[in-house]
């Protein structure tokens, strides 16, 4: 009893570790398969890079205004096109349409990046 307890503890630590590891090679592999909650967190933190990156150099250069919201839409949302429908050349009707995944982290990563840059701008040229 005390083996076969053993044996299912083991086994099951595998299953959890093979679950909770990231391939990184299928992140830029268009012939891998993705399900809907993987795709989504992939594209939710590239937008959340994409708005550290864009917050902290849109307050240090210093920039104002309501164009540079635009544009950090602009980008974020090419990246992420790019990403799924250039790289993964992922079929998005599978996915909702282009909709939802463009959708995905947006409304975390305009908080963020405003955030960013706020802060940034705020202690730098103050």
């Amino acid at each position: 009893m005390n083996s076969a307890g053993a044996k299912s503890s083991s086994t099951s630590s595998i299953i959890k570790h093979e679950s909770g590891h990231f391939n990184f090679h299928k992140f830029f592999n268009p012939d891998a398969s993705w399900d809907k909650d993987q795709l989504g967190d992939v594209l939710h933190w590239i937008r959340q890079i994409v708005a550290i990156v864009c917050g902290l150099l849109w307050g240090s250069i210093p920039l104002v205004g309501g164009i540079w919201i635009i544009l950090y839409l602009l980008i974020s949302s090419g990246i992420i096109y790019g990403y799924y429908a250039i790289i993964l050349k992922v079929d998005e009707e599978d996915f909702g349409g282009h909709g939802p995944l463009l959708q995905e982290g947006l409304f975390a990563s305009v908080t963020l990046f405003l955030l960013a840059w706020t802060l940034v701008y705020s202690l730098g040229h103050f």
